[in-house]
C-alpha cells in the first residue's frame, strides 16, 4: 500500500482496530451476565462455569508472546484477520454447544482467536502513527474502546437473554468480527519485521508451558487453597519453566522475546505499572460483583450493568491522557493516574452492608479515571520504547502483564476476602442452630450463607445479617492489599519512569541495530515519510 494511502487512511485504520478490540472486550463482559442461565439451561456445574471462563484465559494468555512474535514474522494483518476469524468461529461455535464441555473448548478455541487479535492491533497501531505524540494520542483512543467493549457487554448481554436464547451472548460477536475484517482488509496496511528471524521453537514451547502452569496455578489457589499440591506446582513449576525460557532467550541468536528489552526502564517500569493496574482493577470489579449481587441484592444483569461508570470513565479520559501526558510526561501521568485509582480504593474500604449504589458508582468512576490516566501512557512507554520491527512483541507483554496482573489480583485479593470472611462468620451465632452440612456451606462463602439463611426462617435472617456483614468486613481487609499494590506502583512509576520520553523512546541506534533494526521503517511500503512531513 501506498505511503500516502497509508497515512492518509491511518485514522480508519484505527477504527478497525478498535472494532476489533471492541468484540473481544464486550465478549468477556456479557459472558459474566450470562453465566446464571448456563446453570439452568446447559446444567453446569460451579467447576464448569469456572472453566467456561478460565479456559479462554488461559489459552489466550499463555498464548500471547507466541502470537505475536507470529505476527511480527508472518505479518500483522494476517494475524489480525486469522484471529477474528477463529475468534469468530470460536464464538459461532460457542453459540450452538450443547453442553457445558463443548462450551469450554469453544471458549478456548476463541482463546486462540483472541490471543492473534490483541497484540496485532497495537502493533499494527505502532507501525501506523509513528509520530510520537499522534501515536500516544492513538493509544489513548485505543485504551477507550476498550472501555466501550466492557460498557456494552453486560447492558447488550442482559437485553440479549431476555429477547433471545443464551447462545445470543455468543453469536453477537459473528456480524461485529465480520465488519472489523471487511473494514480492516481494504484499510490496513502489511506490516512485518524486515529482518524476519527463523522461528525460536523451543522459546516458544518453554513460554506456552511456562505461562500455562503458571495461570493455572494463579486461578485455582483461591479455590483449591494456596497450600494445595496442585496449586504449589503451578506456581514452583510456571516459575522454573519461566526462568529457563529467559536463560534461553539471553542465549538464543534468534529469541522470540529479546530480554535486553527489559533493561530499559521505560519499558521495564512500565510493564510492571500495567501488571499493578490490572491486580487492582480485576480485583476490584471481582469483590464488587459479589458485594453488588449478594449484599445489595442486585441481580447479575443489573450488577454487570452497574460496573458501566468504571468503563464509562475510561472511555472519556483514555483519550484525554494524551495532551495531558504530553504536558507532564509519562511518569507524572502513570504515577498520577495510580495515586488516582489508589484514593478510589481507599474510598472503597468505606462501604457497608447499607451504603448503597452511590458509593460504588463514585469509587467505580473515580478508579476508570486513574486506571485511563495511568494505563494509556503506560502502553505507550511500553510500545515507544521498542523498535517497530518488534511491535508485536512487545505488545504481546504489555497484554501478558495485563492477564498475569488481572488474575493474580483476582485470586490474591479473592482468597484475603475468604480468609477474613471465614474468621468474620465463624463468630456468628446464628450457626450453632444449623445442621453441620449447613454450617459447612455458610462458613465456605456468602453466596452459600445467603442460601441456607433462605429457608431457616428467623435463624436465616440473622445468619444473612451476620453473612453480609462478615463480607463487607472481608472486602475492605482485601482492598486495604490492593491499596499497598497501587502504592508501589505510584512508587514504580516515580522512580523508574523516565520524565519524558525521547522524540522516538527507541533503544538507541547501536542497540536498535543489535536487536534487529529499531531504526528501520517497518511497513512493507512505510507510511512513516508522509507521517512525519
Amino acid at each position: 500500500m501506498d505511503p500516502e494511502k497509508v497515512h492518509a487512511r491511518r485514522w480508519w485504520v484505527l477504527f478497525a482496530l478498535c472494532l476489533s478490540l471492541v468484540v473481544i472486550g464486550m465478549d468477556n463482559t456479557i459472558l459474566n451476565v450470562a453465566l446464571p442461565t448456563l446453570v439452568r439451561d446447559l446444567h453446569a456445574s460451579s467447576s464448569e462455569l469456572q472453566w467456561i471462563v478460565d479456559s479462554y484465559t488461559i489459552v489466550y494468555a499463555s498464548l500471547l508472546l507466541t502470537a505475536g512474535s507470529l505476527g511480527d514474522r508472518r505479518g500483522r494483518k494476517g494475524a489480525l484477520t486469522l484471529g477474528l476469524v477463529i475468534f469468530a468461529g470460536g464464538s459461532l461455535w460457542a453459540a450452538f454447544s450443547g453442553s457445558a464441555a463443548v462450551l469450554i473448548a469453544a471458549r478456548a478455541t476463541m482463546g486462540i482467536g483472541g490471543c492473534l487479535i490483541m497484540p496485532s492491533t497495537l502493533s499494527i497501531l505502532t507501525n501506523v502513527f509513528t509520530e510520537p505524540r499522534e501515536r500516544a494520542k492513538a493509544i489513548g483512543l485505543w485504551a477507550g474502546f476498550s472501555g466501550i467493549g466492557i460498557a456494552a457487554g453486560p447492558a447488550m448481554g442482559g437485553w440479549l437473554l431476555s429477547h433471545f436464547w443464551w447462545g445470543s451472548v455468543f453469536l453477537i460477536n459473528v456480524p461485529i468480527a465480520a465488519v472489523a475484517i471487511l473494514l480492516g482488509h481494504f484499510t490496513i496496511p502489511t506490516s512485518r519485521d524486515p529482518s524476519a528471524p527463523r522461528p525460536d521453537l523451543p522459546g516458544t514451547g518453554l513460554s506456552v508451558l511456562g505461562l500455562t502452569v503458571l495461570l493455572y496455578g494463579i486461578i485455582e489457589a483461591p479455590s483449591a487453597g494456596w497450600a494445595n499440591g496442585g496449586v504449589l506446582a503451578g506456581f514452583l513449576g510456571g516459575v522454573v519453566v519461566l526462568t529457563v525460557f529467559v536463560l534461553w532467550e539471553r542465549a538464543s541468536d534468534h529469541p522470540m522475546l529479546d530480554v535486553r528489552f527489559f533493561k530499559n526502564p521505560r519499558f521495564s517500569g512500565a510493564s510492571f505499572a500495567i501488571t499493578l493496574v490490572f491486580f487492582a482493577m480485576f480485583g476490584m470489579i471481582f469483590l464488587l460483583t459479589q458485594y453488588l449481587q449478594f449484599v445489595l441484592g442486585f441481580s447479575p444483569a443489573r450488577a454487570g450493568l452497574g460496573l458501566i461508570p468504571l468503563a464509562v470513565a475510561m472511555m472519556i479520559f483514555a483519550p484525554l491522557s494524551a495532551p495531558l501526558t504530553a504536558r507532564v510526561g509519562n511518569k507524572i501521568s502513570v504515577a498520577g493516574g495510580l495515586g488516582i485509582a489508589l484514593a478510589s480504593l481507599v474510598l472503597l474500604t468505606q462501604a457497608t452492608v447499607h451504603s448503597g449504589y452511590l458509593l460504588v458508582g463514585i469509587v467505580l468512576g473515580v478508579a476508570g479515571i486513574g486506571l485511563a490516566t495511568a494505563s494509556a501512557p503506560a502502553t505507550d512507554s511500553i510500545m515507544g520504547s521498542l523498535p517497530r520491527a518488534k511491535a508485536g512483541v512487545g505488545s504481546a507483554v504489555n497484554d501478558t502483564t495485563r492477564q498475569v496482573g488481572g488474575a493474580m489480583g483476582v485470586a490474591i485479593l479473592g482468597s484475603v476476602t475468604a480468609a477474613s470472611y471465614h474468621g468474620g462468620i465463624a463468630r456468628s451465632s446464628a450457626l450453632a442452630g444449623l445442621a453441620r452440612a449447613q454450617r459447612s456451606s455458610a462458613h465456605d462463602s456468602l453466596g452459600g450463607a445467603l442460601g441456607i439463611a433462605r429457608g431457616a426462617g428467623v435463624l436465616g435472617t440473622k445468619l444473612a445479617a451476620d453473612a453480609r456483614q462478615a463480607y463487607v468486613h472481608a472486602m475492605s481487609a482485601a482492598v486495604w492489599v490492593g491499596v499497598g499494590v497501587a502504592l508501589v506502583g505510584v512508587l514504580v512509576a516515580l522512580v523508574f519512569l523516565p520524565a519524558r520520553a525521547r522524540v522516538e523512546g527507541e533503544l538507541g541506534d547501536e542497540q536498535a541495530t543489535d536487536l534487529g533494526g529499531a531504526q528501520a521503517p517497518d511497513l512493507a511500503t512505510s507510511a512513516e515519510p508522509s507521517a512525519r512531513r
